[in-house]
């Protein structure tokens, strides 16, 4: 067992479980890269993460610039704690939701402008 699984929920959305720690993030990044290539939009959920650390952080943000690289969106639910506390502390929190709508918002006008 990798100490990690993606559980496919069709359309995009997947939920990880386990560890997303220094010894398991490699191969939970080159696994998702096979998973996540067919979808524009993703969203992840990380409700089954038990442990993470720094390295878990750093593939989350791996995700984002890999979406952004690629036309596409990522967007994280129920991020772990320990992996907020980081990001918060490394002052990177802001960058967690980046990979979401990386496009420009459409600006709509009222009526008669």
């Amino acid at each position: 067992m990798n100490g990690f699984e993606f559980k496919e929920e069709g359309d995009g959305r997947f939920r990880i479980s386990g560890k997303l720690e220094f010894e398991t993030v490699s191969a939970a990044y080159f696994q998702s890269m096979t998973m996540f290539s067919p979808y524009s939009e993703l969203e992840l959920d990380l409700s089954g993460v038990t442990d993470a650390d720094s390295a878990g952080l750093a593939l989350l943000l791996e995700w984002v610039h890999w979406a952004k690289q690629s036309a596409r969106e990522v967007r994280f639910k129920n991020v772990p704690d320990q992996i907020q506390s980081i990001a918060k502390i490394s002052e990177v929190d802001g960058i967690l939701r980046a990979g979401e709508r990386w496009t420009a918002p459409v600006v709509t006008y009222p009526e008669g402008i």
